[in-house]
């Protein structure tokens, strides 16, 4: 049976073991936890995973790893440890699966989903604790707003959780090698804050995705497509913000406010 990767699923096996320590220990795996993986392959994370005593509930699309991992790891999955699905975890009720317990997403993720996978699993209603990913190096900097500059992915990331960049994985660690490097991040203490109601989610959305509109122009310009520019203006007045900025140059903590102010 040939196991080379399927361009079709995104498909890039991970054959760095300094990542696989860092996307375990940085999330800090233990025994107590249980852990959703997605896409586990070959199971060059799967394994190391189960070696902390945790249980792994893995997701894969792909019949011939599911068939390889019975074969490879199937002491894990006679005791209950391993739990294998042949599923898209995007439609999956993962409640079932994890009997309603705290869980934590610990994954080598396909690019091509991976903002689905984010918004899916942190504005769901069933959210993991934390995340630790493997995703591309440019999209890893611009969750954490490496260079100072805020994103809608950034700040939506932020609305729900604390991004960290951990590293750097070279593409010739992977097989096949991507065209591109990519990196591990962590999102940690995810959770719903109590500001966070519906009506509050709706409108961040709404004002990040008016005020991002045009990246250069400023966010005052950009933000009258919602509403009459003479609100936005005393908003900003108030939060002591310069009408000329940019809505990158914004930080998070200021967009809760004006969000919290343009609600009020």
């Amino acid at each position: 049976m040939s196991l080379s990767a399927k361009k079709s699923l995104g498909q890039n096996f991970l054959k760095s073991r300094k990542a696989i320590r860092a996307m375990i220990e940085s999330p800090n795996i233990t025994s107590d936890d249980v852990v959703v993986e997605i896409g586990p392959g070959k199971g060059a994370l799967t394994k190391p995973l189960l070696e902390t005593g945790a249980t792994v509930i893995a997701f894969e699309l792909d019949e011939r790893m599911i068939v390889y991992l019975r074969e490879h790891l199937a002491e894990y999955i006679q005791r209950e440890q391993l739990v294998l699905i042949h599923q898209d975890v995007l439609q999956a009720d993962l409640s079932r699966y994890t009997n309603g317990k705290p869980y934590k997403v610990v994954a080598n993720i396909p690019y091509y989903i991976t903002n689905l996978i984010l918004r899916t699993f942190l504005s769901g209603r069933y959210q993991p604790t934390s995340m630790c990913l493997l995703v591309q190096k440019e999209v890893a900097e611009r969750i954490v707003a490496r260079d100072g500059k805020e994103s809608i992915l950034s700040l939506s990331v932020k609305l729900y959780g604390i991004p960290t960049y951990i590293m750097k994985v070279a593409r010739e660690y992977f097989s096949p090698s991507p065209r591109v490097d990519s990196a591990v991040i962590l999102i940690d203490k995810i959770h719903r804050h109590p500001y966070l109601t519906t009506e509050f989610e709706e409108q961040f959305f709404a004002i990040m995705k008016s005020a991002f509109a045009h990246k250069r122009k400023r966010a005052i310009k950009n933000l009258q497509s919602m509403n009459d520019r003479k609100i936005w203006e005393d908003i900003f007045t108030e939060l002591a913000l310069n009408n000329d900025v940019r809505a990158e140059d914004i930080p998070f903590n200021l967009w809760i406010q004006i969000v919290d102010k343009y609600l009020e």
